[in-house]
């Protein structure tokens, strides 16, 4: 049987030929067409909100910002001496209070600010789209981070302000200070609390932002909606 299946092969591709299916036999698959400039805007936008409210929804749920080592806000380390001499004065349940208060106002701020990022996010441009499909697996949150930091923060400040004084930071801080600073021999603190609640409060957004945008890159099953698996692939 060997010695003839050269011969059955032979007329096997004659027959194509005849027929026309040997050029689809062997013609390469098609590539598919490279995607148009507005899909790219689109796709990128539409990534970009999809991880803002994956990331504002897990850093605004309680505990969001305190039980996540890499953006929980930790005792600024302006007020580490601040905070040994109350602890050692019987503080130490007031000082962790404030600790926690500073997160639990990080998570009010974060729950407020969508609307500011998908602002943010609707005035990309083309060009900055495509650097952006082009670059590395935060690209997009790096760049968003660049153009929109200076003033994020502040239309960030007044919603952080309001949030620590929902939490009560803003008074039991004074309280702090002031029992503090009552203290003989010890140097006055003077520091910008809602500045550092702030900043770490936008740090963690940017943060799990970009944990958002990785999984987009490169996960398909992060990909929810078909023109992000077109413009990601699926």
């Amino acid at each position: 049987m060997k010695k003839y299946l050269p011969l059955i092969v032979l007329l096997f591709l004659a027959s194509c030929q005849q027929t026309g299916d040997l050029t689809s036999i062997v013609k390469p698959a098609a590539k598919p067409a490279p995607l148009d400039e507005a899909t790219i805007i689109s796709g990128l936008k539409e990534a970009l909100q999809v991880g803002i409210k994956n990331a504002v929804s897990f850093v605004s749920k309680s505990d969001g910002y305190l039980k996540s080592p890499k953006i929980a806000l930790p005792l600024p380390p302006q007020l580490k001496d601040w905070a040994d001499k109350l602890r050692s004065i019987g503080l130490g349940s007031q000082v962790d209070e404030f600790i926690l208060s500073m997160n639990r106002a990080a998570e009010k701020a974060a729950a407020k600010a969508v609307d500011i990022f998908l602002d943010a996010i609707s005035k990309m441009t083309v060009e900055d789209a495509n650097n952006i499909l082009k670059g590395s697996e935060n690209a997009a949150t790096a760049f968003f981070e660049k153009v929109t930091r200076k003033s994020l923060y502040g239309v960030f400040a007044p919603v952080i302000k309001q949030a620590m004084d929902e939490v009560g930071i803003t008074k039991l801080y004074k309280t702090l200070i002031d029992k503090y600073n009552s203290i003989p021999l010890v140097q006055k603190v003077n520091f910008d609390l809602a500045d550092y609640v702030n900043n770490k409060a936008l740090d963690g957004l940017y943060y799990m932002l970009a944990q958002e945008e990785a999984k987009i890159r490169k996960d398909p099953a992060a990909r929810v909606t078909d023109l992000l698996k077109k413009v990601f692939g699926s």
